[in-house]
């Protein structure tokens, strides 16, 4: 096989692994769908992928006819993904505690978070209604490798959905990455915002989702 095959083999199941990731479960009509290919096509890819353990699938029964393959990401697909140099700062995390306690690794967290604070307020800074700010949220947590986006819901809150988390790692090993998010959300969208997490991955969802309530014509103060 010639490299130039090679590189359009995976390029492919790399569009296929990020559309499961972006729109979750789907079975290979669908995905053939959205990438101009066939069925047959799309099946020996995923069946590859499911080889190296990175999508599974669930039977969906149907109206008529047998049940379908409903495909989706394993935790191992997390590869194919931003990591934000997981293992080193997973390492670093680690030395930071060993030598400087729980104490040493909050002080750390602190100033991240008063960085990204900074950081997201300058970008957000031209937005005044709450739907704004959602948008340019998403985008900024996008541009992250969170794979985000918002949904208007029919009683006037929103979701903000976060498909992929690039630090899932270090969030693990240190469950105060999760507790600064909540803060940075709630500084950036305003104290008159509620804001409550739906979904979360390290609780065994399938993404972080948060569900975003108060004025669409909010103003940070």
């Amino acid at each position: 096989m010639s490299k130039k095959d090679q590189e359009s083999i995976k390029s492919t199941r790399k569009m296929i692994v990020t559309l499961l990731k972006q729109h979750g479960p789907m079975d290979a009509v669908t995905l053939a769908s959205k990438l101009s290919l066939t069925g047959m096509a799309v099946r020996q890819h995923l069946y590859e992928l499911q080889n190296q353990q990175v999508v599974e699938f669930e039977e969906e029964a149907r109206p008529m006819g047998r049940p379908a393959k409903m495909w989706k990401l394993t935790s191992e697909a997390n590869a194919w993904f931003p990591n934000g140099y997981l293992q080193l700062s997973v390492s670093l995390l680690k030395s930071i505690r060993a030598s400087f306690g729980e104490e040493g690794v909050e002080k750390i967290l602190d100033d991240l978070h008063q960085i990204q604070k900074q950081q997201y307020h300058a970008s957000m800074s031209d937005a005044t209604v709450l739907q704004d700010k959602l948008q340019e949220l998403t985008m900024l947590r996008m541009k992250e490798g969170y794979f985000a986006e918002v949904q208007e819901q029919d009683d006037g809150g929103f979701l903000l959905i976060q498909k992929h988390c690039p630090i899932l790692e270090v969030a693990d090993a240190c469950r105060g990455f999760c507790r600064t998010e909540m803060e940075l959300l709630q500084y950036v969208l305003g104290d008159n915002v509620g804001i409550e997490r739906v979904e979360y991955l390290l609780s065994g969802g399938g993404r972080c989702t948060y569900r975003i309530t108060g004025r669409k014509q909010a103003i940070i103060g």
